[in-house]
């Protein structure tokens, strides 16, 4: 369980300040990356996945509550080499993901910090921590994570079993196509932790015009992707 602690933190808090950090590149005003677009910000957060990814590798490198209930549903009964599936080994990965994203949201924030405080767009600085649809329809929002969050995960759960021998670059090249293809509606999250622990941050850094931290939004991003993940873990039994 230490493990897992240890590995997952450090690699879902390099995904998070990687992936904040571009979104704050990009977003928030006076940054060298202000106005990079859509392309950057999805090449960003694959990359950042890439680095995390090699980080906790010890563990599996889930990173992301979906890709654990994913493995859950499939059948398998490792996590990763040597970590059995059962009821502490999960929490402990839940909890994992859960600080480490909190802890790369604070890292990230720190960076852009100053461009943070002349920032006058509360949905720019909320946009750089979570996730938000840009046409909010929750149901329809819904099914767009619960979409690409089966991409996500079903892809990954094939990867372990062909020999693609890609590692870390396979899963960060889907995140980008992701990106690129399925991200337009709502930003995807296909990660409560990605959303949920950066949120969090937001709500409480003392950062100059936040505004809201539309917690009326955010129950999307944490069960679209797990559902998602579900369906992904039944379903790639039938492949594997």
């Amino acid at each position: 369980m230490g493990t897992i602690f240890l590995y997952e933190i450090a690699g879902t808090a390099m995904l998070i300040l990687l992936g904040v950090g571009v979104v704050a590149n990009v977003v928030l005003t006076k940054t060298k990356g202000n106005g990079g677009g859509w392309l950057l910000i999805s090449f960003g957060w694959g990359l950042g996945v890439f680095a995390g990814v090699f980080v906790a590798y010890k563990t599996g490198a889930h990173l992301n509550p979906a890709v654990t209930f994913g493995i859950l549903f499939s059948g398998a009964s490792e996590y990763a080499d040597g970590i059995p599936v059962n009821f502490a080994n999960t929490v402990a990965y839940l909890a994992a993901e859960m600080i480490g994203a909190m802890i790369g949201a604070v890292l990230a924030w720190a960076v852009y910090k100053k461009h943070y405080d002349e920032e006058k767009e509360a949905g720019s600085i909320l946009g750089t921590f979570s996730t938000g649809p840009e046409l909010r329809s929750y149901g329809w929002n819904f099914v767009t994570e619960v979409i690409a969050t089966f991409v996500l995960v079903f892809v990954i759960l094939l990867f372990g079993g062909t020999p693609d021998r890609l590692g870390p670059l396979a899963v960060a090249l889907i995140v980008v196509a992701i990106g690129a293809s399925l991200g337009g509606p709502t930003g995807y999250a296909i990660n409560p932790a990605r959303d949920l622990g950066p949120r969090i941050v937001h709500a409480l850094l003392p950062i100059p015009n936040k505004g809201g931290s539309d917690w009326a939004y955010s129950w999307v991003p944490i069960a679209g992707p797990l559902v998602g993940a579900v369906l992904a873990g039944v379903i790639s039994r039938a492949f594997i």
